[in-house]
């Protein structure tokens, strides 16, 4: 399995990877297929059925909107977050999908959008769609959003494919056991380690470029939350708070990089809201490694960036790199998905890649970043996934900005030290695999347990 560092980071929408982005993506997928097939001109009827987390959340989370867009043709890193809405609405009230964008087929919202209370058998986030003709059932397909935006079709399912690729990597490694030898062999950093890696798939000015990108993606999203103000949608009337908290510390002056006043963190606070806010609110985002937990890394590269002396583009490119090598373990020996081993697969991955990001561009020895990630992990272990009314805002939004600043302290532990830490990387990502085995389906992402409950009893 050949990850790459732009299969973690991706520009798509909030408010969940998961189940925005996946879901959007599987269905323009199956628009493809429709294409490739030479039917499209022959759907007389499209049924869309969303089962598990995709259904005990999907409402709250977007993903029947986000199915619906892609069957108009849309894919996530390009679509314009404000035509969501004016053209769910005209769906809504003409009954009439448009299919690729431009195939008018019947649509009854309340017919044709399923959500069914069943998992199914590969992964908790699960949709069928189905195309009917003028003689009856023309194509369909199930896929799996496993999280972070990565879809999975009923063919790769059951075949054992995951979607990914399999190129060979000049440093491929499954465990940071095997990262750190390669490291120490070859006297590379792990940043220098990936970027050999990534130069299998694209051009070093290339990988560069599209890493300053994704960068420039992070601070358009952070700028997006300084600015608005009001209740966000969905409900709940959580009100957003970064603007307010923005002006605040504008008033305070500028800490010094990984400061210890309290105005220091407060501003690591600030970037995470900022990004949890907007993604709450349908905005553009990157997945970092999901959207549910997809403060946590920007906030941290934000500070760096904003009060360090002397930054480059190096410090970006190093971070993100940095960061990948330790999504990829989580990814490979445990999962970034939410509905699968609950919340410490999704922000505690981010919390651990955000450490391992900073240690990098602070210097630090490959065992101390890995040192770094497994701290950063370690503290998140088992913590559920339990968003009150199936929104990505209680308690996701501050959960970030906690994770963040967990990040940034477990990099400085780690750099205090000389890498030898008690429980291995590799074990802490094993332990978060089977606590989420072990985790009642409840708290993973079904808003049927935990706080989401507890919001409902008060």
């Amino acid at each position: 399995m050949a990850i790459s560092v732009f299969d973690l980071f991706k520009i798509g929408i909030g408010p969940s990877s998961s189940h925005t982005v996946g879901p959007m993506r599987a269905a323009a997928l199956f628009v493809e297929s429709l294409r490739g097939k030479h039917q499209l001109e022959q759907v007389r009827r499209i049924e869309v059925q969303l089962y598990g987390s995709l259904s005990a959340t999907g409402i709250g989370h977007g993903s029947d909107n986000a199915v619906i867009m892609g069957l108009m043709g849309e894919w996530p890193d390009a679509i314009d977050p404000a035509q969501i809405g004016p053209r769910i609405q005209a769906l809504r009230e003409t009954h009439t999908l448009l299919l690729d964008g431009r195939l008018a087929v019947p649509f009854v919202w309340a017919r044709d959008m399923r959500l069914i209370d069943e998992n199914l058998p590969f992964h908790p986030n699960a949709m069928t769609i189905v195309a009917e003709g003028d003689h009856g059932e023309l194509h369909r397909d199930t896929y799996y959003s496993v999280g972070g935006g990565f879809v999975v079709d009923e063919a790769q399912a059951s075949s054992g494919v995951d979607g990914l690729g399999r190129t060979e990597l000049p440093y491929d490694f499954s465990s940071a056991v095997e990262l750190l030898e390669l490291c120490k062999s070859n006297n590379l950093r792990v940043a220098e380690l990936m970027m050999a890696n990534e130069k299998v798939w694209r051009r070093e000015e290339e990988i560069r470029a599209g890493l300053m990108k994704l960068w420039r993606g992070v601070q358009g999203c952070v700028e997006q939350g300084l600015k608005h103000e009001g209740i966000l949608p969905g409900g709940l009337d959580v009100r957003r708070r970064a603007a307010k908290l923005h002006r605040s510390l504008q008033e305070l002056g500028k800490p010094n990089v990984i400061g210890s006043t309290l105005s220091a963190m407060e501003w690591v606070n600030l970037f995470a809201l900022a990004v949890n806010e907007e993604n709450a609110a349908g905005g553009r985002m990157v997945t970092a490694p999901t959207n549910g937990a997809a403060g946590i890394i920007p906030a941290v590269l934000h500070y760096f960036m904003k009060f360090s002396e002397a930054v480059t583009d190096a410090n970006v490119v190093d971070y993100f790199l940095g960061a990948a090598a330790v999504g990829i373990l989580c990814k490979k020996n445990a999962s970034i998905s939410g509905a699968e081993v609950g919340c410490q697969g999704e922000v505690g991955s981010a919390c651990a890649m955000a450490a391992a990001g900073l240690a990098e561009i602070l210097g630090a020895t490959p065992e101390q970043l890995c040192n770094a990630a497994e701290i950063g992990l370690e503290h998140n272990l088992g913590l559920t996934c339990d968003p009150v009314g199936g929104l990505v805002q209680v308690p996701c939004i501050e959960r970030n900005a906690i994770a963040a600043v967990k990040a940034i302290n477990a990099a400085q532990m780690a750099l205090r030290g000389d890498g030898q830490h008690f429980i291995s990387l590799d074990r802490v990502i094993r332990t978060m695999r089977d606590t989420g085995a072990d985790m009642h389906d409840k708290y993973k992402e079904t808003s049927r347990g935990g706080l989401a409950v507890s919001a409902v009893e008060c």
